[in-house]
């Protein structure tokens, strides 16, 4: 939201800074002037097109935005140097063509201290995550702004049952822009499900505390639109991802997590977001993560991650030093 601040140019002893909201490669793409460096990278030769992943009313917005970018004294970044430093290198390279600065100061993941975990110590998925075993059970929710057509819903439905595999799923429409508008309940499970899949599966239609369930030791994969947020929560506990992105930076988040980074798979490509997903790809690949030697290996490269990403924001992490770094240039 740039332009609420568009008049710090008339103070003389005032600076403002960008906080992306998405990922370094995301925002290379964005705001990067000379994009052959990036294109030209082997890993992203196979990237999907993002095409139609905004609204012209979205873009129109974000255009907006830009356009007092050049305000900026800076900007911070909620990633880490280790799993995104090739598209920090080419901002930091640009910014500091313009005498800016990039600092990554990342992952600032939701707060795990004890007092939030004493808070959510009753919620029923917590309860119901002590008594399964380790790493077994699968999380699955799409964010506060997705809403699944009921056909795709029951498809997930059966494929989660079919697959036998233990889950929870946060199952909620898209939170509404409209405070005032009426709260309309649909019911698109299969007659009887809920019954059905009790003694593997949990299905909530309400919030859910995402970070305590994602750091639980029970929890061995999240299957994700690929919010940048989500995602971090994620493999900061060393979780891995099932990748299904829905819309804005996410189809990109996705291909860095599952052609990139390599600590997930893809549920649904960017190319057949118009489809809709079959129960009998949903247990394919569900059970590839949970049950075979493919997901034990994902699983393996997400826990390093997790690890790789806790000690980045710990005293001298990566991280934690940028921040420093940050501080300093803002007290000087």
């Amino acid at each position: 939201m740039a332009y609420v601040v568009q008049d710090v140019a008339t103070i003389s002893n005032a600076e403002a800074y960008i906080f992306s909201p998405v990922s370094a490669l995301n925002m290379s793409f964005i705001s990067l002037k000379d994009l052959k460096s990036l294109q030209s990278l082997e890993e992203l030769k196979e990237q999907p097109s993002i095409e139609g992943n905004i609204t012209p009313e979205t873009y129109k917005f974000v255009t907006l935005q830009f356009n007092f970018h050049p305000l900026a004294a800076g900007t911070l970044f909620n990633t880490c140097r280790s799993i995104e430093g090739t598209y920090l290198d080419l901002l930091d390279k640009e910014n500091n063509s313009k005498n800016k600065q990039v600092w990554a100061i990342g992952p600032l993941s939701s707060d795990t201290k004890s007092e939030r975990r004493k808070s959510n110590r009753e919620h029923k998925c917590l309860e119901w995550l002590v008594k399964q075993t380790p790493k077994s059970v699968l999380y699955v929710s799409f964010g506060t702004t997705t809403t699944m057509p009921d056909e795709q819903i029951r498809e997930l439905a059966i494929g989660l049952e079919q697959s036998k595999q233990k889950f929870i799923w946060i199952l909620r429409d898209a939170d509404e822009g409209d405070i005032f508008a009426g709260d309309v309940k649909r019911d698109p499970l299969p007659e009887g499900y809920v019954e059905r899949v009790k003694e593997f599966g949990m299905v909530v239609n309400d919030w859910a505390p995402q970070v305590d369930i994602l750091g639980h030791p029970s929890t061995g994969g999240f299957m994700s639109h690929c919010g940048w947020n989500s995602l971090l929560e994620s493999l900061t506990v060393g979780v891995p991802i099932l990748a299904w992105p829905m819309h804005s930076d996410q189809p990109r988040n996705a291909f860095h997590v599952t052609n990139i980074l390599k600590v997930g798979l893809a549920v649904n490509t960017w190319e057949q977001r118009e489809q809709i997903v079959t129960s009998s790809t949903i247990t394919r690949v569900v059970k590839r993560l949970m049950t075979s030697k493919e997901g034990e290996e994902i699983r393996r490269r997400a826990e390093e991650m997790g690890v790789a990403l806790r000690q980045a924001v710990e005293e001298g992490g990566v991280s934690r030093l940028e921040l420093d770094s940050f501080i300093a240039h803002i007290t000087r």
